[in-house]
């Protein structure tokens, strides 16, 4: 791995909240001075949006599944290329991936299309990484040996069916049905390669709510934070502070020597305070490159 040129993936199925962790990286990166710069997982899906649904049909008439979790549907290759890239010069190219018509009107296109590969800013301090892949290892690809951190975002299974439904249906104009049909098509993908990621997270934020979920494909809403305990699991990092932790975050218990249990409503405020030390020691780290 590279300390002179970070990098650190967010990585979540679809559905999972990894905005909430972005959203608490860019609050760190601000009080640390941090330039970072960005790139989203969906932009290393290979179809546009109608493609993606020709490409379904197609399997389902040869009687297999395709997924957006799977290889079929995303570039491993290129992900791994940008990490490579970033890992050894500190550059790369993006695009994005424009799922709505708010996100799609400013370029002009449809939703479901990709905007046009730009390089990444110059000069910048670290990457990050939000998406399905970033810590993703096949037989042909290893993305996950070039990042330096790396957290997951896993809700429990029936809890990340539930904010799929509603984010896919509400936000982004799916019907019920077809979101159901998606998470049925993907299961195979997603025991290949989605939950095979978290075993190599350096962290995983775990939600678990505290309130019935037994039949996820009926619920009117997502449980609140306040409605869930969070289960933080380490590994590989020494001199873990759970003491502190502990004073800080109250109502925080340990479940196991690796394990922290917070409550919900103190998700946003844990990540900053476990990551902000961490993120610190890999900035300490590059400018000690830097200066030689």
């Amino acid at each position: 791995m590279s300390t002179k040129h970070p990098i650190i993936a967010v990585t979540g199925s679809s559905g999972a909240g990894t905005s909430t962790t972005v959203t608490a990286l860019r609050h760190i990166f601000r009080n640390l001075g941090i330039k970072a710069v960005g790139i989203e997982g969906d932009s290393y899906h290979r179809f546009t949006r109608p493609e993606m649904e020709v490409e379904i049909r197609k399997a389902q008439e040869q009687g297999r599944h395709i997924s957006y979790f799977g290889p079929e549907a995303n570039d491993f290759g290129l992900l791994e290329e940008t990490f490579k890239s970033y890992h050894e010069t500190g550059t790369g190219k993006f695009r994005k991936y424009l799922h709505t018509f708010d996100q799609a009107v400013p370029y002009n296109q449809m939703p479901g299309t990709f905007t046009p590969w730009q390089d990444l800013p110059a000069d910048s301090d670290l990457l990050y990484y939000e998406g399905l892949h970033g810590g993703v290892v096949t037989e042909e690809h290893n993305a996950a040996q070039y990042v330096d951190l790396l957290i997951g975002l896993v809700p429990i299974v029936n809890l990340e069916w539930i904010q799929k439904i509603i984010r896919d249906t509400s936000d982004r104009g799916h019907s019920r049905e077809a979101v159901m049909a998606s998470i049925v098509r993907s299961m195979d993908d997603y025991f290949n390669h989605i939950t095979p990621q978290f075993s190599r997270t350096h962290i995983n934020f775990q939600r678990v709510p505290t309130v019935d979920t037994s039949n996820p494909f009926s619920a009117k809403d997502i449980p609140s934070l306040d409605e869930s305990f969070v289960v933080i699991r380490f590994r590989g990092i020494k001199n873990v502070d759970f003491p502190y932790y502990l004073q800080m975050i109250d109502g925080a218990f340990m479940s196991r020597m690796n394990t922290l249990v917070v409550p919900g409503g103190k998700m946003g405020f844990a990540i900053e305070l476990i990551l902000t030390p961490l993120i610190d020691e890999l900035m300490a780290k590059k400018n000690e490159l830097v200066k030689k």
